[in-house]
């Protein structure tokens, strides 16, 4: 198999790593905490939309694949968060297995 080729000039889109911790509420549950990890630059590709019914309302799903270059701190459940718009991070991987780029498989969320 060959190397992907991806183009440099193609990874603009300025976006910030982040990271999830619990953070202990007064009620005995526990809430978010995101914390900035990095700053990157990346491709947003969108890949599929899909609407859901539950709960007595509609969920909308909107799943994009995000090229950028490789990182070893990338991990599931962190997410890329830029221009108001956040994407939660459901795989990433090394497409070719060259080390030069991550391809991330996203979720975008609201909050």
């Amino acid at each position: 198999m060959g190397k992907t080729f991806v183009d440099p000039g193609a990874l603009r889109t300025r976006l910030v790593l982040q990271t999830v911790t619990a953070v202990p509420d007064d009620l005995g549950g526990f809430a978010e905490n995101w914390s900035d990890v990095a700053t990157v630059f990346a491709r947003i590709e969108p890949v599929s939309a899909d609407s859901r019914f539950g709960a007595g309302q509609t969920l909308e799903a909107v799943t994009h694949c995000i090229t950028l270059r490789h990182r070893g701190d990338v991990e599931a459940d962190m997410r890329l968060a830029g221009g108001g718009r956040f994407f939660l991070i459901v795989t990433a991987h090394d497409p070719d297995e060259s080390g030069r780029y991550l391809l991330c498989r996203t979720r975008e969320t609201t909050i």
